[in-house]
């Protein structure tokens, strides 16, 4: 692993929500990592476990309820426009206007930046042809696929060109050939030292992609580290059984605290 500093550092993260029949509710549970230039950080965890959370506070979206977490130096909280300016962010919900053609969107989101017209220009035009998306320049947003607007979507958060990219179930309803464009994107982006998070529950994506990884569930960072070291750590022959080990560990834990 590379010596640099990492570029995402999360210390003690927690996020509550109001409940009013049941009381708060813990989302993200005191969680801690950190993440450097060209690496891929998988945040693996079943629907529900607080990945989402977590991503949404990374890039500004949330306010975390105590702990704190620093993207390029910048703390989420106090200095949400640096954060916004060094971070893209793609969502499995896609939110592409309708009336938008693809490269219009991808054009907005560019000016919402501030990047100067010929620059902005250059960038698309680079983008589209990286991404082969020349055949969906002039399309409507109400007229693309699942496909199509998870192209824009990534293209969108790239424009900007920022050093640190957030991955939330990118290949989420994308059909297989889509969504083997989408990892090699990422794979592509993390050989040119972008800082990735790379959120899923797809566990052959997590091996051909991630260095490292943690696995989340309730809110609770159960283990982290590279898949090797958990596999020999909890002695399990596969990413799969580590999962559901570690899961099933965990449920037996609370189920046990419950009846003491």
């Amino acid at each position: 692993m590379n010596s640099n500093p990492a570029m995402i550092v999360v210390e003690q993260l927690t996020k509550q929500f109001a409940d009013l029949r049941t009381g708060p509710f813990t989302a993200l549970d005191h969680v801690s990592f950190q993440v450097k230039p060209g690496e891929v950080f998988g945040l693996l965890g079943p629907n529900g476990a607080g990945k989402t959370t977590c991503l949404r506070i990374l890039s500004t979206v949330l306010k975390p309820t105590s702990g704190r977490a620093l993207v390029a130096g910048y703390d989420v909280a106090t200095n949400p426009q640096e954060v916004r300016a060094r971070t893209g962010f793609l969502s499995n919900n896609t939110g592409i206007y309708d009336r938008m053609t693809a490269w219009e969107m991808v054009e907005h989101f560019g000016r919402l930046y501030g990047i100067p017209e010929v620059q902005l220009q250059e960038r698309i035009a680079m983008l589209f042809e990286r991404l082969k998306m020349a055949s969906i320049r002039d399309v409507l947003g109400s007229k693309m696929s699942t496909g199509m607007k998870q192209k824009v979507s990534i293209a969108r958060a790239m424009i900007h060109d920022p050093p640190v990219l957030i991955f939330d179930e990118p290949t989420s309803g994308l059909d297989v050939l889509v969504a083997r464009n989408v990892i090699d994107e990422v794979g592509a982006l993390r050989d040119q030292g972008k800082c990735i998070i790379y959120s899923t529950h797809i566990m052959s994506e997590v091996q051909k992609l991630c260095h490292r990884i943690a696995i989340i569930y309730r809110g609770k960072i159960l283990a982290a580290g590279s898949v090797k070291e958990l596999a020999d750590q909890h002695d399990q022959p596969s990413l799969d059984e580590l999962f559901f080990k570690l899961i099933d560990q965990e449920d037996a834990r609370i189920a046990n605290a419950v009846v003491a």
